[in-house]
């Protein structure tokens, strides 16, 4: 779909995916007008610097709790990209409402405020944690994907198309490992690693983004498109940074210890993107997963049609630790090509 003629908004636009979002949303889709919504006013002043030759483009300071804030910005809109949340598994844990009032009830306020504008498609960016939640961060996250399901089901018109998007680790982001593992190498060590087995998908912020819009071009109402991404062992990952980045600070690779130091309160040792009970619901597409409703019969009755169909039967879960992880040089490649075997 041609995001020339249309105007679209980004929540949590200073945020790693929001970020990502708008550039890509200018310089590629060539949007139409675009509106960045954010509550941290230094990096929102910062982003509006770095796009200010974009004159469609539009900065402002807003929390997705102030349902009247998000109507009002909304208003004429067509396309919104919700990215803005809580995503710290600790913080979260520690602060559990704060997690509610942004993750849970700051996506019932982005739902009431694009059914009051007639916005044309909502997607929202959901998270691995997500599946079967051990954790008051994904639990959050699952309760938003439920939301936006469920709105799908009280419109009496065709819009807003309500979607999820979800996918797993996005290296380089700031909540990832790679900063953490870096800045150990930097300092000489150790690189501590909570389980040598442990194992997640991954891919790069480019390609993260660049699904979030495709799922905005294929969603039909109420679906979650889950992306097939590569997985690696932590493990891997540890060695080959030390291997390539030890040089670059001045170190030698043997004498930086990679250590042990067991499993974190409400961590996985394999990343799930999607569970078994998920499978009976799903079809698989070339590039995604798309999960329907579990309750589809209280849903609107939705035609369900994709490009690149690939099979309408998903037998197994889709999770790190049972795919084929990639290989050390494979992994090296990966991140060579996406710059993070780099210092910061």
């Amino acid at each position: 779909m041609d995001l020339k003629q249309k105007r679209v908004l980004v929540t949590g636009a200073c945020g790693t995916v929001g970020r990502e979002l708008v550039r890509q949303l200018l310089e590629q889709q060539q949007a139409g007008e675009l509106i960045a919504l954010d509550n941290n006013e230094s990096e929102l002043f910062f982003l509006e610097q770095q796009f200010s030759e974009y004159t469609q483009t539009s900065f402002f300071i807003a929390d997705i709790r102030d349902r009247d804030r998000l109507s009002d910005k909304m208003k004429g809109i067509d396309w919104v990209f919700h990215t803005a949340a809580f995503k710290h598994v600790l913080q979260c844990e520690r602060s559990p409402f704060e997690a509610v009032q942004t993750n849970i009830l700051g996506v019932q306020n982005i739902i009431y405020a694009a059914i009051e504008n007639n916005v044309e498609r909502v997607i929202f960016t959901s998270s691995d944690k997500a599946v079967n939640p051990t954790n008051v961060m994904g639990t959050s996250k699952l309760m938003g994907e439920r939301l936006i399901t469920a709105a799908n089901s009280s419109l009496r018109g065709e819009r807003p198309v309500f979607a999820s998007t979800r996918f797993g680790n996005v290296l380089g982001s700031r909540g990832s490992v790679i900063p953490i593992f870096r800045d150990q190498i930097r300092h000489g060590g150790p690189v501590t690693l909570t389980d040598p087995e442990m194992t997640r998908f991954i891919m790069s912020i480019e390609e993260a983004v660049r699904l979030v819009i495709d799922s905005g071009n294929m969603c039909r109402g109420g679906e979650v498109f889950v992306t097939k991404m590569p997985a690696i062992r932590i493990q891997d990952l540890a060695e080959v940074m030390v291997d390539n980045l030890a040089p670059i600070y001045g170190r030698e690779a043997k004498d930086i210890e990679i250590k042990n130091v067991g499993h974190q309160p409400g961590e996985k040792l394999y990343e799930e993107l999607l569970n078994q009970e998920e499978t009976r619901r799903s079809w698989e597409l070339t590039r995604y997963f798309v999960v329907f409703p579990a309750f589809r019969e209280i849903y609107r009755d939705i035609d369900f049609e994709y490009p690149e169909l690939a099979s309408k039967e998903v037998t197994s879960a889709y999770h790190s630790g049972t795919e084929t992880p990639l290989s050390k040089t494979q992994l090296a490649a990966f991140l060579e090509k996406n710059k993070l075997l780099k210092p910061e």
